[in-house]
């Protein structure tokens, strides 16, 4: 164990924590929606990250943008940010909207036990990563750099890049904005409603089909925000980087209370912190056993997590 790696690094450690641990929120925020909603996880909500953080690579591609290329100029810049962006989040809520019609609506049309919807998760989730691993032939995809990694400013000594205020800075911005459309919008009361009870909901005119629909295409449009911050951070793709990543955030969406969006929110930065502080403590090689163990001994005390759930309630 070595602290003084900790502590004099703690600032720095930190901010790369909140970092990844932003990436982790949002798509932990998928599967606290559909488990608020469905009372049910979505294994393939990995993949759904996967398909917006290529679509991102392959649109800057589009534009005949690769690791070589040099952007620069400030508009340039957002401009390609804002396209990727849109079209990760389109591609995630596609892919999401696909999982949902082929994987869980025939079932629930039946009436199917919880354990055929997690198979048939499974099933889609590997047949979805098997997909992009044919078409990309298990090569990595690189994208531009587009955002700068070099120190912006320093606060109390710790560096801060733009890579750094744009992740956390968007993970944040997305969080709000999906707060507000939960708790402000007609469907996002028409999602509370039926997260609380489906079937007064149905009696009260609300479509459960289209709500659980909506469901998962939020949930997907996350996850593409979340895939465009993963390539602007990594800048290099595997297609099968989403099964770890897509763990870590079913985990922190557990950790701060599966069902709750903001607990999703802390899940995720408590998680991204925890795993920067235990590889600096004991080293690169326990940063997933830290970031599981933590998990465990948790719920052990609070098997709600840390907010518990609240999705159907008024409060969200």
């Amino acid at each position: 164990m070595d602290f003084n790696e900790l502590f004099s690094n703690f600032g720095e450690l930190t901010t790369t924590g909140l970092t990844i641990g932003a990436i982790y929120a949002l798509v932990a925020l998928g599967y606290t929606l559909v488990y608020g909603v469905l009372r049910l996880i979505n294994f393939a909500h990995s993949e759904v990250f996967i398909a917006g953080a290529f679509a991102a690579i392959w649109t800057w591609g589009a534009f005949g943008l690769n690791q070589d290329s040099n952007v620069t100029g400030f508009g340039a810049i957002v401009f390609y940010l804002l396209i990727a962006m849109l079209v990760a989040a389109l591609a995630s809520a596609a892919t999401a909207t696909v999982v949902e019609r082929v994987a869980y609506r025939p079932l629930r049309k039946r009436n199917a036990p919880p354990l055929a919807f997690l198979i048939t998760a499974i099933g889609a989730s590997i047949a979805i990563s098997e997909a992009f691993g044919i078409y990309t032939r298990r090569l990595p995809e690189s994208g531009p750099r587009l955002v700068s990694q070099d120190p912006l400013f320093h606060v109390f000594g710790v560096p801060i890049n733009p890579v750094q205020l744009l992740t956390i800075g968007g993970a944040l911005l997305m969080m709000i904005l999906l707060d507000m459309f939960i708790n402000r919008s007609r469907v996002g009361r028409g999602i509370r409603a039926v997260a609380q009870d489906p079937n007064t909901a149905a009696l009260m005119g609300v479509n459960k089909d289209r709500i659980i629909l909506m469901v998962f295409v939020v949930g997907g449009a996350m996850a593409g925000v979340a895939g465009l911050l993963y390539d602007v951070r990594i800048q290099t793709l595997t297609y099968s980087v989403g099964f770890l990543l897509g763990l870590k955030a079913f985990t922190a969406a557990v950790l701060g209370g599966i069902g709750n969006l903001r607990g999703a929110l802390l899940g995720g930065l408590l998680l991204g912190l925890v795993e920067n502080y235990a590889s600096a403590v004991f080293g690169t090689n326990w940063k997933d056993f830290a970031a599981f163990a933590v998990l465990v001994v948790l719920l052990m005390f609070r098997p709600t997590g840390l907010l518990g759930e609240s999705l159907g309630r008024a409060r969200a």
